[in-house]
């Protein structure tokens, strides 16, 4: 049968001019079985063959579906279905029931006493689908983490080794970092994160005990709560994988690291601050490197009145364009996607990052490293001799990157960059302030957007209501002869309860005109820049974000937690 499969791949291979050196498939068919799925790892794990071509070719010679289990979705009923050990041992992640029937993903579709056992213990007629070895593993693992899982482990620990933890030497402790408890504990931890969609885990040590909260859909839900006793070994164990001196507790310390999921990696950036009762620990989840399905401009869901002239504005020839919000609204996302839109061969784009969140073709990306004194603005200083037509700058943090940034879009250059500030036309002062001279900014600036990223309500759930009269006048003039419909979320199990799944970005566009330039060279304020902005269709971000909730993709309690406050109409 093995034979019979190879023979059929390697001609569907030929057939997609998907051509392999016979060295190269010797080699790897002396260290895997290539009638096998692991052969299929092999291949992409040595870039011979393209990750989804190569697994849609194996299905297709296997004549079954290829599914990728880590972004597929999985339904609780039928994880339900199959318990966590037998998924382990056999290989089989449960993905949906239908009726009767089991959708399950296997490496070994045809496996016969696999199927025969599944269908037992399910009680339904399983129906294959196939997926990489590793892509199972790693998804069983994520998929059927929970809560409950966690703080079982937890206390199974505190009950053998609590104690000893806490009394342990940094030496000691460093050895307990590297015990198989504390990694599966660590480990079970970072999978349900990815699984609940989160961007920030807390690790915050408290008086009495330790408090896990995740951040999910821009709110903080805690998940876990247990003694101090173990928070010690999860320091150091953080520590550790990052590469940071585990010993030092006085300082704070930052670091990053990385880990297999499937055939991609996930990166953590980690920050250890002390606090009266312990270090805190701080680890953002960034997005899956490999991963090509990031947003584009056009699925971001951007009022048209905002990515019409935003569209336009990111193909000028030169100048400067910044994106501004609070730390986690999207900023690094929406700056991908405009450079994914005019991204091709006939243009140089480099980007400086701290960190690179995401590998994109075609772009050369560079990374700042403050340990060794490799900042923003050195690295902006050398890149301008490598003839960009393109740069983005992650942030400018100071006078000196602000202004080597400026003097690069005065002289031919189209710079992206962000900077925090409240709204889009602080951001214009802000350069002044920094001390940028307002001549040098006018010229300059060709626009800037301002996001901030509210909670999504849940498509499962979402009902309409009619608003209270008090409500209302809270946000629009005239509010007793408005008749509106607003939307919410119940509640259910696909959103925990919450209401709310997901993200949803509103926006606020400022078009830099001949009249904003030449208030910004009079060192104007924000009010008279205000007023000239709303003369070329300037709307502030509470306007976009009602919008929004009229439209049913957020609350208006939402808009009103994250928007300052303006009259909407």
């Amino acid at each position: 049968m093995d034979a019979i499969i190879e023979d059929k791949f390697l001609s569907i291979l030929q057939a997609n001019n998907i051509l392999i050196h016979s060295e190269d498939y010797e080699r790897l068919a002396v260290r895997f079985d290539s009638g096998s799925a692991e052969f299929v790892e092999a291949l992409i794990r040595e870039n011979l063959v393209a990750h989804h071509k190569a697994c849609k070719l194996w299905a297709d010679s296997l004549a079954v579906a290829y599914v990728d289990p880590l972004s597929s979705l999985v339904m609780p009923e039928a994880l339900e279905k199959i318990p966590h050990d037998i998924a382990s041992k056999t290989g089989a992640l449960p993905l949906y029931r239908i009726d009767t029937h089991l959708t399950v993903a296997l490496s070994d579709p045809f496996n016969e006493s696999t199927m025969r056992r599944l269908e037992g213990i399910s009680g339904l007629k399983v129906s294959p689908v196939f997926a990489l070895p590793c892509e199972i593993r790693d998804a069983i693992e994520v998929h059927y983490s929970s809560e409950v899982s966690i703080q079982e482990s937890i206390e199974a620990l505190e009950k053998t080794e609590g104690l000893l933890v806490s009394e342990l030497s940094p030496s000691d402790l460093a050895n307990m970092g590297e015990s198989r408890s504390i990694i599966k504990i660590f480990d079970s931890l970072l999978y349900l994160a990815i699984k609940e969609r989160t961007s920030d885990i807390h690790i915050e040590p408290e008086e009495e005990s330790t408090r896990i909260r995740l951040r999910i859909d821009g709110r903080l839900r805690e998940v876990l709560r247990f003694s101090k006793s173990i928070l010690k070994a999860l320091t150091v164990r953080a520590k550790i994988l990052c590469g940071v001196n585990v010993s030092d507790t006085r300082f704070p310390q930052d670091g990053r690291f990385t880990i297999s999921l499937g055939t991609n990696k996930v990166s953590f950036r980690v920050s250890f601050i002390p606090t009266i009762d312990g270090e805190k620990i701080v680890i953002r989840i960034l997005a899956p490197s490999g991963k090509k399905d990031f947003l584009t401009l056009d699925q971001m869901l951007i009022s048209q009145s905002v990515l019409n002239p935003f569209k336009r504005l990111i193909k000028s020839p030169n100048g400067i364009i910044f994106v501004t919000g609070p730390t986690g609204s999207g900023k690094t996302t929406t700056l991908y996607a405009a450079l994914q839109e005019i991204n091709g061969s006939n243009v140089n784009i480099s980007t400086i990052e701290d960190p690179v969140e995401m590998r994109l073709e075609g772009l050369v990306q560079s990374q700042v490293n403050n340990h060794i004194d490799l900042s923003f603005a050195r690295l902006l200083r050398s890149l301008l001799r490598q003839d960009p037509d393109i740069i983005l700058v992650g942030e400018i943090r100071d006078l000196e990157t602000a202004k080597i940034a400026t003097e690069a879009a005065l002289t031919g250059h189209l710079v992206f960059s962000t900077l925090h500030s409240n709204n889009a036309i602080q951001s214009i002062v802000r350069l002044v302030e920094i001390g940028i001279p307002a001549y040098m900014v006018a010229p300059s600036i060709l626009g800037v957007l301002a996001q901030r990223l509210a909670a999504r309500i849940c498509d499962k759930c979402k009902e309409s209501y009619v608003p209270s009269v008090g409500l209302l006048e809270r946000f629009f003039h005239d509010a007793e002869d408005c008749e509106v419909s607003l939307y919410r979320g119940r509640g259910c199990n696909d959103c925990r309860g919450t209401g709310y799944r997901g993200r949803i970005a509103f926006h606020e566009l400022v078009l830099v005109t001949e009249e904003i330039r030449s208030l910004i060279s009079d060192n104007a304020g924000l009010k008279d820049l205000t007023a000239a902005a709303r003369n070329v269709g300037y709307k502030p971000l509470r306007y976009d974000g009602l919008k929004k909730a009229l439209l049913g993709l957020t609350t208006i309690e939402e808009v009103e937690k994250l928007a300052g406050f303006e009259w909407a109409t």
